[in-house]
C-alpha cells in the first residue's frame, strides 16, 4: 500500500510539472500574491479571476499599497467578481497585516487561519506554496479528486469531512514538496478529473476506485441541496441635466455598492412620479440574474426629472446622491447593473 501511494504521489507531481497551466501566482513564493489568488478564485474559475488578479497587482503590488486603498476603489476592483464580503475581508486584512504587523504575513497555518476571510483551505495553500509546509488543501476539486480515486463515499457537504480528506492526504502529502502536492491536486481536479471526468487522460484508471468500479457518477456524495429563492427588483433610475441618482447599500451582499432607488410596488413609482414631476422616458425588459442561493428578476426605468429643485428635494428624501455618468460608470456596482448600463450607454 504504501509503494501504490509513494507511485501515485510522484505520477502526480511529474504530471503537474508538465502540465501545469501557467498562471502568475505559479511563479513567486510571495504570501500576498499567493493569498490574493486564492481569494480571488474562491468560487470563481482561473479563467474569469485571472484579469482580476492581474488588475489587483497592477494597482496594489504589495500588501501596504491595498492597505493604503479606500474600501470603495477595492470594490470597484472586484466588480463583477460577486461575493463581495471577500473582497471587504481581503481589504480588513491586508490593513491588519500592514498595521499591526508591519507587512509580514503569518508563516504557518494555525497563524494564518486567524486573520479575517481566511478559511482552512486558504490557509493551507498559502502556508505550503509560499511557507513549504505539510499541510493539504481539501477544497472542491481536491474532494472530487480524491474521493474518486480513494474511493471515499463520506458526504462531502458534511463539516466532518473535511477532517477524514485531510486526515487520508496528510498522511501521503511528501514534506519536501508540499507545494507541488497540493497545487497537483488542485489542477489535477480542474482539468481532469472535472465533474464529467476525461477519464481517457488520466494516469490512475488502474489504480482509481471510481473508474475500476464505474462509480465516478456516484463520487463524490454531495446529499445537501442548495435552496433557491426568487426574488424582484424594480430600480427607478432619476435623471436630470445629465445627473444620475443613486445611493451605496449599507448591508446584504451588496454592502458598499452603488445602486439606484429599489422598489417594491408601482404604486410608490406613481406617488413619485406624481410628487416630483417626472416622466418615464425608458422601461427595460425584465432581465433574468442569477447567483448562487438566488434567482432576480431584475427591471429599470428611467425618470427624468424636469425640475432642479424637484431633483434635489428627491435626492434628499431618499437619501440619494447626484453622480454624472463618467462618475457613474467609475462607483462600484452590482453586475446586473454594470451589465444593464453596458448596454444601455452602448
Amino acid at each position: 500500500m504504501q509503494r501504490n501511494q509513494n507511485y501515485f504521489v510522484q505520477e502526480l507531481i511529474d504530471w503537474f510539472s508538465k502540465a501545469k497551466r501557467d498562471l502568475p501566482w505559479r511563479q513567486t513564493r510571495d504570501p500576498y500574491k499567493i493569498w490574493l489568488s486564492e481569494i480571488i478564485l474562491q468560487q470563481t474559475r482561473v479563467e474569469q479571476g485571472l484579469p482580476y488578479y492581474e488588475r489587483f497587482i497592477d494597482h496594489h503590488p504589495d500588501v501596504h499599497s491595498l492597505a493604503d486603498s479606500n474600501e470603495k476603489d477595492v470594490l470597484k476592483l472586484w466588480e463583477g467578481l460577486g461575493y463581495y464580503s471577500r473582497a471587504r475581508n481581503l481589504h480588513a486584512t491586508a490593513k491588519f497585516i500592514s498595521k499591526e504587523l508591519n507587512g509580514t504575513f503569518p508563516n504557518n497555518y494555525q497563524n494564518l487561519l486567524q486573520l479575517k476571510g481566511i478559511g482552512p483551505y486558504t490557509a493551507a495553500a498559502i502556508a505550503s506554496i509560499a511557507f513549504k509546509e505539510s499541510t493539504p488543501v481539501v477544497d472542491g476539486n481536491v474532494y472530487r479528486f480524491a474521493s474518486r480515486y480513494f474511493g471515499v463515499f463520506d458526504d462531502i457537504t458534511q463539516s466532518a469531512t473535511r477532517k477524514t480528506f485531510e486526515s487520508l492526504l496528510r498522511d501521503i502529502i511528501p514534506s519536501d514538496r508540499p507545494d507541488d502536492f497540493n497545487q497537483a491536486m488542485m489542477e489535477f481536479g480542474a482539468t481532469v478529473c472535472t465533474p464529467s471526468p476525461n477519464c481517457d487522460q488520466c494516469h490512475f484508471t488502474q489504480s482509481c476506485f471510481a473508474y475500476q468500479q464505474k462509480a465516478q457518477n456516484q463520487l463524490p456524495v454531495k446529499t445537501k441541496k442548495v435552496k433557491v429563492s426568487e426574488e424582484h427588483l424594480n430600480y427607478l433610475i432619476f435623471e436630470h441635466s445629465g445627473k444620475y441618482l443613486l445611493h451605496s447599500r449599507t448591508e446584504g451582499i451588496w454592502k458598499g455598492l452603488y445602486q439606484f432607488y429599489l422598489i417594491r410596488s408601482k404604486e410608490e413609482q406613481k406617488e413619485l412620479l406624481n410628487k416630483y414631476d417626472g416622466k418615464v422616458t425608458m422601461e427595460s425588459e425584465i432581465i433574468k440574474h442569477i447567483l448562487t442561493h438566488r434567482r432576480l428578476w431584475v427591471k429599470f426605468v428611467t425618470i427624468e426629472i424636469h425640475e432642479a429643485k424637484s431633483f434635489k428635494n428627491l435626492s434628499k428624501e431618499l437619501g440619494l446622491h447626484p453622480f454624472s455618468l463618467e462618475e457613474m460608470l467609475n462607483l462600484p456596482r452590482p453586475k446586473v447593473i454594470v451589465n444593464y448600463l453596458q448596454q444601455a450607454v452602448n
